[in-house]
């Protein structure tokens, strides 16, 4: 199996009301199927490549509720945005390997979004710790852009 999930979906929005959405952190949650994303720490929008935003989460698997501090590592206006999930400590952030990227093209009727959830780099011990990657079906991804669809066409 390849350490990476991808779906595709044709949202009924235009690129920049897509992107709208995916830039603010403050929004994550109601582009989720679950309630693994919680809130936005310190809800800025995400303007460029090496910005670092907060998230609260949930997630059984390990452990309940925790934070992540996301770097961003594509920015292009419209077009492509995403993230590498990880840590902050002792004014350090680090990364867990794994990414998540969104990249929209317009089409007839709205626009093409693409998202990827790439684990490739993920150390075998944090994909012991979490019990495998990825740590949720691929339906999942499915289900994610069908709720950000739900939530940019009808918010």
């Amino acid at each position: 199996m390849a350490d990476h999930l991808t779906a595709t979906r044709t949202v009924a929005a235009s690129p920049a009301e897509v992107f709208a959405v995916l830039a603010d952190p403050a929004q994550h949650r109601f582009t989720e199927p679950t309630d693994w994303v919680r809130d936005a720490v310190a809800p800025a929008p995400i303007t460029e490549v090496g910005q670092l935003f907060g998230m609260d989460m949930f997630l059984e698997q390990v452990g309940g509720a925790y934070r992540m501090d996301n770097k961003v590592i594509a920015f292009e206006q419209d077009r492509t945005i995403g993230w590498q999930p990880g840590q902050t400590r002792d004014g350090e952030w680090g990364s867990g390997g794994w990414l998540w990227r969104y990249d929209l093209a317009p089409t007839d009727g709205g626009t093409t979004v693409t998202i990827t959830y790439d684990w490739s780099a993920v150390p075998e011990q944090v994909r012991r710790e979490f019990g495998g990657f990825p740590v949720f079906p691929a339906a999942y991804l499915d289900r994610s852009l069908a709720a950000l669809e739900t939530y940019v066409t009808t918010r």
